[in-house]
């Protein structure tokens, strides 16, 4: 015996709790259904903790899809002020850090609750550890054959996430259910994820691991400034993760180690004011003292500034303002918190994230080929295009 609902959402994901929570506001009886244990776990371990929940300046520009214009629609029609103005109205505290980034003060525990109480507002029943073992379409009904009975809706949301961490629980269930219904997927792979080294950068590189370096990270795609971290598997932080969404296996990507500044000048000016002083010593105001060791090597760095040819400084001043690093791989969905590639824009509507293959079926949020950069637009895009979803199903 089927139990009929007007919608059935599966993933208590960011976007499909969004997407409930604006459909059950229009009376739509909803059920979301979860393989997990608990909901919005991915949520829960967001920004270390703390919930990058948006960003104050979102735009098409920082996102990554094979239809770059797709994802206007909904980021215009569900802004980040709405979302700023949900959380303000449960007197969530959150703080903006570089790059208008908006964090929790507390804890990513408050934006789940938010997120569930308005659930319960709404009348949205939401069952969670229900693996779904089949799907068909009869007429305008979706069955769904799962490990807690059978469930039937007239409207049935995917809002399964990508592959990224799969310790959370992520599969590419989501694919799996475009593809049955006729949809191309456009190639997933890890995206904002550290990279690992080939051996003979990781050799001199694995003393240094915890040194974080404010460089510029680019390649023939794209460019970001910000800090980089070394690790004892090869390279992180904010820049790394930033150009990694950009980066091909194979490529090389150039590091800047001291952006904005005239290195040939500046060592001219201390060769002629300071012709004492060691390149080590000049160096350091720029970057840690083992690194410029590691990278350089003390016979060059111990030199005086006077020992050393203009032409030679030309050499150091490209070694550390262009530095080439080949990765020998990313380290995978493992780390990475998202996955680029997805189901295709094209055969999608970008006002209600309907497919435009099966009538009835709408995907969202990451499973959908629109990843942003890192500082909130993932999350922005779970809330927009859940929305838009939720005002039609």
């Amino acid at each position: 015996m089927n139990t009929l609902k007007d919608v059935i959402i599966i993933g208590a994901s960011a976007s499909g709790l969004m997407c409930a929570i604006e459909a059950g506001k229009r009376g739509r009886k909803v059920l979301v259904l979860d393989h997990a244990n608990k909901a919005g776990k991915k949520i829960l371990m967001s920004g270390g903790g703390r919930c990058n929940f948006t960003n104050m300046a979102v735009d098409a520009d920082h996102y990554i899809s094979n239809n770059p214009h797709f994802c206007k629609s909904a980021l215009s029609r569900y802004t980040q002020w709405d979302f700023i103005s949900l959380v303000s109205d449960y007197n969530i505290p959150y703080h903006e850090r570089q790059h208008g980034q908006l964090f929790c003060d507390e804890s990513s525990k408050d934006i789940l609750d938010m997120l569930l109480s308005e659930c319960t507002h709404a009348g949205v029943d939401i069952q969670l550890n229900c693996s779904i073992n089949q799907i068909h379409k009869d007429h305008t009904t979706y069955h769904l054959d799962t490990t807690l009975g059978h469930y039937a809706a007239h409207s049935l949301v995917i809002a399964t996430g990508g592959l990224s961490i799969p310790k959370m629980g992520a599969t590419g269930f989501g694919y799996q259910i475009a593809k049955q219904f006729g949809h191309t997927v456009q190639p997933t792979r890890a995206g904002l994820v550290p990279f690992t080294l080939q051996e003979k950068e990781k050799t001199w590189l694995a003393d240094l691991s915890g040194i974080a370096i404010h460089c510029l990270v680019s390649n023939q795609r794209n460019r970001f400034k910000e800090n980089m971290l070394l690790t004892h598997r090869g390279l992180s932080g904010p820049a790394i993760l930033q150009i990694s969404s950009y980066w091909r296996a194979g490529e090389t990507i150039t590091i800047n180690l001291i952006p904005d500044i005239d290195l040939q000048t500046l060592f001219k000016e201390k060769q002629e004011a300071q012709p004492k002083t060691q390149l080590k010593a000049l160096l350091a105001d720029f970057l840690p003292k083992r690194f410029i060791s590691a990278l350089l090597g003390n016979a060059v760095v111990l030199q005086p500034l006077q020992s050393i040819s203009f032409e030679r400084f030309k050499v150091i001043a490209k070694q550390l303002q262009q530095w080439q690093i080949k990765p020998n791989n990313t380290e995978g969905y493992r780390t990475a918190e998202v996955t680029l590639g997805g189901v295709d824009c094209n055969e999608l509507s970008s006002q209600t994230m309907e497919s435009k293959h099966s009538s009835g079926l709408y995907f969202i949020g990451e499973v959908v080929d629109v990843t942003g950069w890192l500082g909130g637009y993932n999350f922005q895009w779970a809330w927009s295009s859940g929305w838009c979803a939720g005002q039609v199903v």
